[in-house]
């Protein structure tokens, strides 16, 4: 008896020094996502109560030309985006995968990009880098190319800009491969030497197998991150998707619908779609990891 009154006042003194973010957790994390489950299914436009509507937003959204726009746009970018990144950041990975002093230097440096990548400042930049008059015609014209061309303003370059944008910021996906590459032990490489292996045989018979892990959790990170990106295209198209909806990737569309047009009901429609999106290829790539990712632990 005494054991067990112990226990729960440990229990709850435990409960206690968490509290607050658990508190913090249900306000602002569980009650949200509840409560926009159910106005999916409400006509909202945050003045006036919810009215219950049943499925009628996620049959409008099914003949929503812009829903399709943006959902085209969104998978573009993330299909292009994510495998450039990872490789990118791979490569730069393997390339610091050496006992160097200035190797932490390079680190740092190259991880910065991703700290501050995200933020307002860095999209402001971008967009001035690609305009008409910006840093990148200007070098262009340094090599004798004369170009006055606006990368964000042709709807064929514009979504690029993003992409390459999303590839510079390959700093925190380029420490966790360097992590994984660090574990790899070294008498996998001394024994396949011997053996006479190159070091290309030695890369995609050693190497890859062995990250398989770190590219799984890298490609389900940066693949939700692709599905979800919203402040570099809303910075450079100036929350409006332009040109002619080319960078409308489906968050910004989504921010549209709640914050523009105010209609919260179908933004929280919108808002599980993608939810669901996201759950399927992700259920896809743990389905397929079976055949492709190397644990040791098994067998």
């Amino acid at each position: 008896m005494k054991l067990s009154n112990k226990r729960l006042k440990t229990d709850l003194a435990g409960y206690a020094f968490i509290s607050p973010w658990l508190i913090g957790f249900i306000a602002f994390s569980i009650i949200p996502i509840f409560s926009s489950l159910y106005y999916s299914f409400t006509k909202y436009d945050i003045l006036a109560s919810p009215v219950f509507i049943g499925l009628k937003n996620f049959k409008d959204i099914a003949h929503d030309d812009l829903f399709w726009k943006s959902l085209k746009v969104t998978f573009f970018y993330a299909f292009v985006s994510v495998p450039a990144r990872l490789i990118f950041a791979f490569f730069v990975a393997c390339l610091f995968n050496r006992p160097s002093k200035a190797v932490r230097v390079y680190q740092a440096v190259y991880y910065l990009p991703s700290i501050v990548g995200g933020s307002i400042a860095i999209a402001v930049m971008w967009r001035r880098l690609f305009v008409s008059d910006g840093a990148i015609n200007a070098i262009l014209q340094g090599f004798g190319i004369n170009s006055t061309v606006s990368w964000i303003g042709r709807p064929d370059t514009a979504i690029w800009t993003l992409i390459i944008l999303a590839v510079w910021q390959f700093g925190s996906s380029m420490l966790i491969f360097l992590a994984g590459l660090k574990q790899i032990p070294q008498s996998y490489y001394e024994a396949a030497s011997i053996d006479g292996a190159g070091r290309i045989t030695q890369f995609f018979n050693i190497t890859i197998p062995q990250m398989t892990p770190i590219i799984f959790f890298n490609l389900i990170m940066q693949l939700i991150n692709g599905f979800t990106v919203f402040t570099q295209a809303f910075v450079v198209s100036g929350g409006t998707g332009d040109p002619m909806n080319s960078t409308l990737v489906y968050a910004l569309y989504l921010y549209q619908n709640a914050f523009k047009y105010y209609d919260m009901g179908y933004s929280s429609a919108l808002a599980w779609i993608l939810v669901l999106i996201i759950a399927v290829f992700t259920g896809v790539i743990f389905k397929s990891s079976d055949s492709w990712v190397f644990y040791e632990s098994k067998d």
